[in-house]
C-alpha cells in the first residue's frame, strides 16, 4: 500500500519537528499513534467479518450437499424396501397366504404371537423383601407417623426449674 522506508519516516519526523514544534510533538505523536491502532483494529474487524461471510457460505453449501446425500440415500433405502415387500408379498402369495397380510395370520391364527400384557407391579411384595437391617441402614421409614408424633419424638427433652 505505502512505501514508507526509514529515509521517509526520518524527512517526515523532521517536517513535523519543525512545523508541530518540539512542545507539542510528543501529543500529536501519541494521538496519531492512537489513531492508526484503531484504523488496524477497523481493518481487522472487516476482515474477520468478511471471513465470517465466506465460511457461512461455504457452510450453507456443505448442508445443501449433505441434504442431498440424506435425501439420495432415503430414496434408495426406500425403494429397496419397497422391492423387497413386493417380492415377499410375491412369495407369501405363491406359498399360498394372502398377499394383503390375510386375516389368518394376525387375527389369532397360528402365526400370530401372543398379546403381551405387562406383569402387575405389587410394590408390597418388592419392600416385604428387602431386608429388615436394609432399610434401617438406609433410612427407609418402617412405621408411618404423623407430623406431631415426630416433633414429640425429636424435641429435646424440658429441664426442670
Amino acid at each position: 500500500m505505502f512505501d514508507l522506508g526509514l529515509d521517509k519516516l526520518a524527512l517526515i519526523g523532521a517536517v513535523a519537528l519543525v512545523v508541530i514544534g518540539p512542545e507539542r510533538l510528543p501529543r500529536v505523536a501519541r494521538t496519531v499513534g492512537h489513531l492508526l491502532g484503531k484504523a488496524q483494529r477497523y481493518v481487522s474487524d472487516v476482515k474477520a467479518e468478511v471471513n465470517r461471510s465466506i465460511e457461512l457460505e461455504e457452510l450453507k453449501k456443505m448442508k445443501g450437499q449433505f441434504e442431498d446425500a440424506a435425501r439420495d440415500v432415503s430414496t434408495s433405502v426406500q425403494r429397496e424396501v419397497d422391492s423387497a415387500s413386493q417380492s415377499f408379498n410375491q412369495t407369501w402369495s405363491e406359498v399360498g397366504g394372502d398377499a394383503d397380510g390375510g386375516s389368518y395370520a394376525y387375527e389369532g391364527g397360528p402365526l400370530s404371537p401372543p398379546s403381551y400384557q405387562p406383569p402387575k407391579k405389587n410394590w408390597r411384595l418388592k419392600r416385604g423383601a428387602t431386608p429388615q437391617w436394609y432399610k434401617q441402614r438406609q433410612g427407609v421409614r418402617r412405621n408411618v407417623q404423623s407430623g406431631a408424633a415426630r416433633v414429640a419424638r425429636f424435641r429435646p427433652p424440658r429441664r426442670s426449674a
